[in-house]
């Protein structure tokens, strides 16, 4: 599988990786959405690619404009699988993904990955942000 990493960035944001928490409400947006995304194989392998995007189209990511129309049209692409949630045992592979930086004027930190049903779709709602994978 190619591994590949993502970066939609004008800024550069810093964290930890945690399962995933976020931000990206109904908030208006007091600027263009800045984020950077890293995508890889698995958790182990380590970060290759780097791909830019600010919003409405500029930057290196593959089809930027579309990405941002899509982005712009998700009510919360970013929330984390809720707590509570009852997830399928199916197994999508050991991609994992990274979200960090600001859309709608809030600071986001997601974590993506495909280790169950809820997550695989979770991933599948944001999949053109990562189109090597």
């Amino acid at each position: 599988m190619k591994v590949a990493v993502l970066a939609l960035a004008a800024i550069a944001v810093t964290g930890g990786m945690g399962r995933s928490s976020s931000s990206g409400g109904d908030a208006p947006s007091a600027s263009p959405p800045a984020l950077t995304i890293n995508n890889s194989a698995s958790k182990q392998d380590r970060l290759t690619k780097v791909w830019t995007l600010t919003c409405p189209d500029r930057g290196t990511l593959p089809q930027a404009s579309r990405a941002c129309t899509r982005l712009d049209v998700l009510k919360e692409p970013f929330a984390p699988v809720p707590r509570n949630a009852s997830c399928t045992l199916v197994y999508g592979g050991p991609e994992v993904a990274e979200v960090r930086g600001r859309f709608r004027g809030r600071q986001v930190h997601a974590r993506f990955s495909r280790t169950d049903g809820c997550e695989i779709a979770r991933w599948n709602r944001v999949r053109f942000l990562f189109p090597d994978t």
